[in-house]
């Protein structure tokens, strides 16, 4: 897929060391957890962690004060970070980014916790959550991070995008409920959202749930170009926050999405859009009826990724690395 930023001119950021992980023993470490670890507090250059193949079975977390990370797997169905935990939708996570300045592409993010049998009537009761369901395999909470054909797989909170400005592309995203939350400032271009509908039975579910607070939020999630699927059915959004705001643009939508679209749950000052999207659940006639006007100039400056999250052109300089 080429690449549709508008990238001006990048620095040429080099990898000054890697590290491979091996579960083998034939690399420095056999851990993720324990390269990171290995990594001197405050760098200013780009360090590599590469992943051989395998699943890794651990909880994975990127510290504050550790930027200029590149972690790199041979490809996103080969190389698999993987663990069970659930509860919170923050500490419970697989992976867990807090620094600034990252970058991922090839692997595959996963929580493989099973909800028990009775977890979708709790959560569906009074529009509300059960907190024992929360079981995310990523938490984004850095700024400037991008991720190059990466796998988000879980059920509930699968992709926890927190805050800051983040950059997915070819990636695959995989869920039942909110599954792309959070009050992140974020571009998802060219990626797949599959909805895997078998635990609701015959309730929908919900692809985002995104959390921008008020007017002056830049926050918002824009899909481009992406393809939603899955099995049963989703509303393309529910607001988890007042001013919520997700935009799809020129997507392809199956059956899978439910025919009104989106849910307002409590709130009126949600922005939700869709613009140039095909497929059958692309069909508006059965949409709510309060989705809001959109201007063109709204369309321009959230389709335009430099405007909207890439002023100091981070992601040009971060695919130099790639």
């Amino acid at each position: 897929m080429a690449l549709r930023l508008h990238l001006g001119t990048s620095k040429a950021w080099k990898i000054q060391h890697t590290i491979i992980v091996d579960q083998s023993g034939r690399g420095n470490f056999t851990k993720v957890q324990q390269a990171i670890d290995s990594i001197p507090p405050g760098s200013r250059q780009w360090i590599c962690i590469k992943l051989r193949p395998g699943t890794y079975n651990e909880k994975v977390k990127i510290p504050r004060e550790k930027p200029y990370i590149l972690l790199e797997g041979e490809s996103s169905k080969s190389t698999i970070i993987q663990y069970g935990d659930h509860g919170s939708s923050i500490e419970s996570s697989t992976f867990t980014l807090e620094a600034d300045n990252f970058a991922a592409r090839h692997i595959t993010f996963k929580n493989v916790h099973l909800p028990s049998k009775n977890f979708m009537v709790l959560i569906f009761l009074q529009n509300t959550y059960n907190a024992l369901s929360w079981a995310p395999a990523a938490v984004i909470q850095g700024d400037k991070a991008s991720f190059l054909d990466c796998g988000f797989i879980g059920l509930q909170d699968t992709l926890t995008d927190a805050v800051g400005r983040h950059y997915f592309r070819s990636c695959y995203m995989e869920g039942a409920v909110d599954f792309i939350w959070g009050g992140g400032q974020s571009v998802f271009e060219g990626c797949t959202i599959h909805v895997n509908g078998a635990p609701l039975g015959s309730l929908p579910g919900f692809i985002t749930a995104q959390a921008r607070e008020n007017g002056e939020d830049p926050s918002a999630f824009v899909f481009k170009y992406c393809n939603v699927n899955g099995s049963g059915q989703a509303y393309l959004g529910r607001a988890i926050s007042p001013y919520s705001r997700v935009l799809f643009y020129k997507s392809t939508f199956s059956q899978v999405v439910a025919p009104e679209g989106w849910d307002p749950w409590q709130y009126a000052h949600q922005w939700y859009g869709e613009l140039g999207c095909t497929g059958q659940g692309a069909d508006k006639s059965k949409r709510v009826k309060w989705l809001p006007p959109f201007s063109r100039k709204d369309v321009l400056f959230l389709t335009n990724a430099t405007d909207f999250i890439n002023k100091e052109n981070w992601i040009g300089e971060q695919l130099t690395l790639l």
